[in-house]
């Protein structure tokens, strides 16, 4: 097989410079700090829009671990310092073959994402030791509840 190396390159490029920045979307939320200075999940998962065909990103803050699922990336954030913890980045199942090692899309997080997912899923959904109690989360989870009735209340008599 013959490759045009100018055509690999433009392939690469656009592999590359996908429509959306990991990094700038990981620190949009952490600035938004949306559980104060606790450190949270950051859950990025595709959905199809109602159309059937259009996809997009969701970007999710939280503070239990998701279950891993194909088509995800899972990161800890840990507001007030430059720590992101990933945790996994799986494509759509019908792409990991595209990730092999010696292709040219081989990365090394999506493959050890990949083999975690396909033989030792536990590994991925674990608690880690520095996750919140249940009941702390209930307790922030209360909070912000009652902080969004008030800011509604607020809006709604103004």
């Amino acid at each position: 097989m013959k490759l045009d190396r100018l055509d690999v390159h433009d392939r690469y490029e656009h592999f590359t410079k996908q429509d959306f920045d990991i990094e700038e979307c990981c620190q949009d939320l952490i600035d938004k700090r949306p559980f104060g200075d606790h450190p949270f999940y950051i859950f990025a998962h595709t959905r199809t829009d109602d159309d059937g065909v259009t996809k997009r990103l969701i970007w999710q803050p939280r503070l239990t671990k998701p279950k891993a699922q194909s088509n995800s990336m899972l990161f800890k954030a840990y507001p007030g310092t430059d720590l992101l913890k990933i945790f996994w980045i799986l494509p759509a199942a019908e792409l990991w073959g595209q990730y092999d090692k010696g292709l040219l899309t081989e990365n090394k997080i999506v493959s050890e994402s990949i083999h975690d997912f396909r033989y030792n899923r536990n590994k991925l959904e674990e608690k880690e030791d520095d996750d919140m109690s249940d009941e702390m989360i209930d307790q922030i989870y209360k909070e912000l509840s009652r902080n969004a009735r008030k800011e509604k209340k607020k809006k709604t008599n103004a």
